[in-house]
């Protein structure tokens, strides 16, 4: 990165807590902000990518949800293209897909054809939550008799789907035989921790909204784990929520529009991004207040000097082999600022 990239970053701001950065990687919710629209998301999405590949990020994921008007990457496989079609070198992927929606087949075909149209630059990240409410859920699987306890069956069909074809063997996924993408475990609890292992497969940890079981998980993983012809180590990725600015108060102003979000989940009337509100949190019970002490437990809030010492302990405490930032902010420009702020943290172990 450029002097002029990092803005008002001082390196001796980063070098002071030298967060000898593990890989940093970007969760993008495609975010659709009040007063925009989703073609604004998706266009803000490929400008972000763009970005993060300038600034030397590792990876940019995509999640599917369904019927949140706040989230505009519902068909994750096209949103996916897009943003790689943007790009060069970044790897871009799923976090994830929510496997229980489809056919293992499909979910083949789609990603067997990014991997073809984009060789060697495509991940696939798994879940079993359907990523949506009940009614949703029956409407895009026209019935409900699958379930997420056919999730570990449904996993080993596509990878068989995404290895070379045997001899004599009937369905084949064509593009997708061969291509061997990647696979990952995504989880917010022990399930998926158990999985992950069992298969030998990296594991996503949806610590930046979900941290309750992250210890547990990262343990059972780690303990458990079996190598596989993917993996032959454990590999260990945290969700980690970034809301850095030139200054703290900023910082913590942004910040409150993803309180607003969650809250307004939690009390089930969703949307799309609120703007932020000063002193948000004393608009709220002390139950609210005390889920979103929660949720945030996982975040790095405030100026580069804050966010630094943040993370940096962070990834001490943990021993995560990458972070997967999600930045939740209204305003696209100061999302960016964000992500730049925290890829000082890269440049600066290099």
């Amino acid at each position: 990165m450029s002097a002029n990239m990092l803005g008002s970053l001082g390196s001796a701001q980063i070098s002071r807590y030298n967060c000898a950065m593990i890989p940093l990687s970007i969760l993008d919710l495609a975010p659709v902000p009040e007063g925009s629209t989703p073609a604004d998301a998706l266009q803000n999405s490929k400008d972000l990518i763009q970005h993060a590949e300038q600034w030397g990020y590792h990876r940019y994921w995509v999640a599917e949800h369904h019927n949140m008007q706040g989230i505009a990457s519902a068909a994750t496989s096209i949103v996916i293209a897009h943003l790689a079609n943007a790009s060069s070198t970044i790897r871009v992927g799923a976090g994830g897909i929510m496997l229980p929606n489809h056919a293992p087949l499909l979910i083949a075909e789609q990603f067997g054809t990014l991997a073809t149209l984009y060789p060697g630059r495509i991940d696939l990240g798994l879940g079993r939550a359907p990523g949506t409410d009940q009614r949703t859920s029956q409407a895009l699987r026209r019935n409900l008799s699958g379930s997420v306890d056919d999730f570990p069956r449904d996993v080993v069909e596509l990878q068989h789907y995404l290895k070379l074809p045997q001899e004599g063997q009937a369905v084949v996924a064509t593009p997708g035989a061969g291509t061997e993408v990647p696979l990952w475990i995504l989880g917010s609890s022990l399930y998926g921790a158990e999985l992950a292992a069992m298969l030998g497969l990296p594991f996503a940890f949806a610590s930046h909204f979900a941290p309750a079981y992250m210890d547990a998980a990262m343990d059972v993983y780690r303990k458990k784990f079996e190598p596989s012809a993917q993996l032959d180590q454990p590999y260990v990725m945290l969700g980690f929520n970034i809301f850095a600015a030139d200054t703290d108060e900023e910082a913590h102003l942004l910040q409150t529009s993803m309180m607003q979000s969650f809250v307004r989940l939690r009390r089930g009337v969703p949307g799309k991004m609120p703007p932020p509100i000063p002193d948000f949190l004393a608009t709220l019970s002390t139950a609210e207040q005390q889920m979103l002490a929660e949720v945030a437990r996982c975040s790095a809030v405030g100026n580069p000097e804050t966010v630094a010492a943040a993370t940096s302990s962070f990834i001490a405490a943990t021993e995560a082999d990458e972070l997967m930032l999600v930045s939740s902010i209204y305003d696209h420009q100061k999302r960016l600022r964000s992500f730049e702020i925290a890829a000082g943290m890269l440049q600066e172990s290099d």
